[in-house]
């Protein structure tokens, strides 16, 4: 089996010193200045409930290929907005979700809420480049990073006023990354290694993580019976991507996702 995230990372080192060569560290530090004051993101899911949506925009992934390649980020995000959204999630990374750093940056001039910045992050660069493009909050995956660089880039997040949302698959990671104290812990339901998805691996962990931090669940989650069990394991929020992505209604399915009925409606509901 392909190690998927091996190679993401090992293509994002190359991209990283690129980036460095033509846009150094000192002038994005001086474009910090004009950057969008912060906007809260863990407090944004926080104040929705019972469970909050955030939205992602996802032109492709390495597991779907392309899922809707024509989009307009601006038009898709502000419908997000408009049916419910709490945040915002962009894909940044080129090559593997066809996604770009300009769609940040102007879907976060167009919006009021919260964006985080979807990428694999392994470098300080990339945090400063984040909240350079308007970046709320960054996304930090343990597998990609050791300990020492998860705190570094986890504080230095913090320094620039950003949130973090770290996220595991790993369930050997869950301990060091609930040592930072973070607000926010995700649960990927897929493997970034083999790409598989399975619902039940926030189910498994949120036992361990959901009273340390607002726990989010990311990826499989499709139905507002989905939503249901998330939620009486201890979910506060969750990211969807090829969902709304893939929906004929984006406003429809948000209701359904944001509407979800109880696990005994749910189970009632069965054939």
């Amino acid at each position: 089996m392909t190690d998927v995230l091996r190679e993401i990372v090992d293509h994002k080192r190359i991209e990283v010193d690129r980036a460095k060569s033509a846009i150094p560290a000192r002038e994005l530090e001086r474009r910090l200045a004009d950057a969008p004051p912060v906007r809260g993101f863990a407090a944004a899911l926080a104040a929705r409930g019972p469970v909050a949506l955030i939205a992602e925009v996802k032109r492709a992934s390495p597991s779907a290929g392309t899922i809707r390649g024509d989009i307009d980020p601006v038009a898709l995000a502000l419908n997000y907005e408009t049916c419910g959204a709490a945040c915002l999630s962009i894909l940044t990374d080129e090559k593997f979700f066809q996604g770009s750093l300009d769609d940040l940056v102007q879907v976060r001039r167009a919006v009021s809420i919260p964006v985080l910045r979807k990428d694999f992050l392994i470098d300080r660069y990339q945090v400063l480049e984040a909240r350079a493009a308007g970046a709320d909050c960054v996304l930090l995956i343990a597998e990609c990073l050791d300990h020492c660089r998860l705190r570094e880039l986890y504080f230095f997040a913090s320094e620039l006023g950003m949130d973090a949302l770290v996220e595991i698959y790993e369930a050997d990671n869950l301990e060091r990354v609930l040592e930072l104290e973070p607000a926010m812990v995700g649960v990927n339901n897929r493997n970034l290694r083999t790409f598989v998805t399975d619902l039940e691996h926030t189910l498994h962990l949120a036992p361990r993580a959901a009273a340390r931090a607002i726990l989010v669940s990311e990826s499989g989650i499709r139905t507002g019976d989905d939503v249901a069990r998330l939620q009486a394991a201890g979910v506060r929020a969750i990211l969807v991507g090829e969902t709304l992505m893939r929906a004929a209604d984006v406003g429809i399915t948000m209701a359904e996702l944001l509407a979800p009925r109880t696990q005994t409606e749910s189970r009632n509901s069965r054939p």
